[in-house]
């Protein structure tokens, strides 16, 4: 089992004339799921022997917390903020076309299009994905010619924060954790978990300061940390082994893929970014 762990962060926005451009930070922490034996999941009980068993499904798993009023945005306004969170999370890591290797544009559309790094970033991940222009750092999509989906079903575990950021905008934290369920596309009995977390860290910037359009956030930073979604240069897919592929394990050190006692923040800080062997998935 081989992890990858990637992160982009500092992002600049582009400021209504007066305001000085700055630099954004995140935060985040979540809770480990106990500890369980690790056994293969099946075509009938993909999930079966792994943590993520007893987790949500879904959208379910990215809960939104109560709302009230922070920065320039009143209490509706954060809570209507905190819901297109959620759509943006669920149409970039959730949207069944997506993961199958459609254009994640639902999600796209909610990123502030005046953000010229985050534009070029989109337009050079889709159509040059590299180490730098990596698709799978916001969005999670599958080669339907290597892997197909097992079931209707994604496991999630996260969380939503928010607190007042730069220049009085609302800052929104995600930390998930996705499970997805997948065999070899040219068919077979056999079933890999490819476990993907992502921290996304997004500003809704007030309008009177940032250049932006209504309904759209600015991207502050991203980090994925990736279990059984492949280890060499970047495709713009997934990538999860099969056979015996399935048994090879990076040179580094060992994760977790399941443990979220420790942020992304965090463990970013503590290992350099690349291949390292997850101790379960």
């Amino acid at each position: 089992m081989v992890g990858l762990l990637a992160s982009v962060a500092l992002l600049v926005v582009a400021l209504v004339p007066g305001w000085v451009v700055g630099w954004f930070g995140d935060d985040g922490r979540s809770d480990a799921p106990p500890a369980e034996s690790a056994r293969r999941g099946t075509l009938g009980e993909p999930f079966k022997g792994s943590p993520a068993a007893r987790w949500s499904s879904g959208a379910a798993g990215l809960p939104v917390p109560e709302a009230r009023a922070t920065g320039w945005m009143s209490r509706a306004q954060v809570e209507r903020a905190l819901e297109q969170t959620r759509a943006f999370l669920a149409a970039a890591s959730l949207d069944r076309g997506v993961l199958q290797g459609d254009r994640p544009k639902k999600a796209i559309a909610l990123i502030n299009p005046h953000q010229k790094d985050v534009q070029a970033y989109l337009k050079a991940a889709f159509r040059a994905p590299s180490e730098r222009h990596d698709p799978l750092l916001l969005f999670s999509r599958f080669d339907t010619s290597h892997a197909r989906l097992v079931g209707d079903v994604v496991k999630t575990r996260g969380r939503i924060t928010y607190e007042e950021g730069k220049r009085g905008a609302l800052q929104v934290t995600s930390d998930v954790t996705y499970v997805y369920p997948v065999a070899p596309a040219a068919g077979g009995d056999e079933v890999v978990r490819t476990i993907v977390r992502r921290e996304v860290v997004l500003s809704w910037d007030d309008p009177a300061k940032v250049i932006t359009e209504p309904g759209t956030f600015s991207l502050v930073s991203y980090k994925a940390d990736m279990t059984n979604g492949g280890c060499g240069a970047p495709t713009g897919y997934l990538t999860p082994p099969f056979g015996t592929k399935s048994a090879d394990q990076a040179a580094g050190p060992e994760v977790d893929p399941y443990d979220r006692s420790t942020s992304l923040s965090e463990r970013t800080a503590a290992s350099d970014d690349g291949c390292r062997t997850a101790t379960r998935s």
